[in-house]
């Protein structure tokens, strides 16, 4: 029996996380959102964390301090029970991209978050070989 974690990428999953690595962090979050809304299993919480991390990003272009903060937070929290790795998704990875980013935003403050380094700006990176996580 396979668990979600093994399942194929979603067509939504993939148009999304397309979005997000080019930088479409407004559209990503559509695609992800009609996603997270047609799946009912506890797998939706994945998508809901890369959502959210992508709108954590666009909160940053838009100079929303508290908004990126929180994203960022909050999807690094729905993330977790999915490291390594689910679905092709290098989750550990985007974990700790999102972390580095936090601490740059943190760092800046709200008056300086338009000095951003968008070097730091996480990526959803693919898995040779997904690996089962509990979920």
């Amino acid at each position: 029996m396979t668990t979600p974690c093994q399942e194929p990428q979603p067509v939504l999953l993939r148009r999304g996380i397309e979005q997000f690595n080019r930088g479409e962090f407004f559209e990503q979050h559509e695609t992800l959102e009609d996603l997270w809304r047609e799946e009912s299993r506890p797998i939706r919480t994945l998508y809901q964390g890369i959502l959210q991390i992508g709108v954590a990003m666009y909160h940053i272009q838009r100079g929303n301090h508290h908004g990126a903060v929180y994203m960022l937070t909050r999807g690094s929290t729905y993330l977790r029970p999915f490291a390594p790795a689910c679905q092709g998704v290098d989750v550990a990875d985007l974990l700790n991209r999102a972390a580095l980013a936090l601490e740059a935003v943190e760092r800046l403050g709200p008056e300086r978050l338009d000095a951003f380094d968008w070097s730091l700006a996480p990526q959803v990176r693919g898995v040779d070989h997904p690996r089962a996580s509990p979920a």
